[in-house]
């Protein structure tokens, strides 16, 4: 996955509270690949399309000022709901790299980790703050540095947040699961020819 160090890039301020995996991702596109062209389209399908499969102008990617958001500030229990990891490829196709909220739930912030995004917790207070400014500037950036932990709003303010040593290590370095796994290779495959040699009655 993409290695995460420092990001200035567009946000999108989103103020809906309980915003769960299933607004995020509908169940119906859990079995789409990752890499299929359209998975960008199905982040928030319900609530970006309408009935008739229109854009809604009132949800904010929709807005021609944050179509390039690469930031996504969302308010209080973001990420709720099921456990499904397809929720949050969503962001990292549409091409979302930080998701900043008050807080979120544990599976969801888990899975961002797993696949390249930045969660951040800040504040309620900071967050609405935060959100007020990108609605009152749409188009405007925040700077997120992983290696220093902090965010920079529009004001240059720098807000502070907390992630622990693995996950902040995983992220700069861009490590998945899998390239974890690989980095003990020589182990593993140690280990396999022991258990095959003592084991070779069976």
């Amino acid at each position: 996955m993409q290695p995460f160090t420092q990001l200035t890039a567009i946000a999108a301020p989103y103020d809906r509270l309980n915003v769960d995996t299933d607004q995020i991702l509908p169940a119906r596109f859990l079995l789409k690949r990752r890499t299929d062209p359209q998975y960008p389209t199905y982040l928030f399908r319900d609530l970006r399309l309408n009935a008739d499969s229109t854009e809604s102008p009132d949800f904010v990617l929709n807005h021609p000022a944050y179509r390039a958001a690469q930031i996504f500030v969302g308010n209080a229990n973001f990420g709720g709901g099921s456990s499904r990891e397809a929720a949050a490829i969503a962001f990292d196709r549409y091409g979302i790299r930080c998701v900043i909220a008050v807080n979120f739930g544990d599976i969801f912030y888990n899975n961002c980790v797993k696949n390249g995004i930045l969660p951040v917790r800040l504040s309620d207070a900071t967050t609405a703050a935060i959100r007020n400014q990108l609605h009152a500037k749409p188009g405007s950036t925040l700077t997120v540095d992983l290696p220093a932990q902090n965010v920079t709003d529009t004001e240059g303010h720098q807000h502070p947040f907390e992630i622990d040593g693995f996950s902040k290590s995983c992220l700069i370095e861009g490590a998945s699961q899998i390239d974890l796994t690989l980095r003990r290779l020589p182990e593993i495959e140690a280990f396999e020819q022991r258990y095959r040699a003592a084991m070779s009655w069976a």
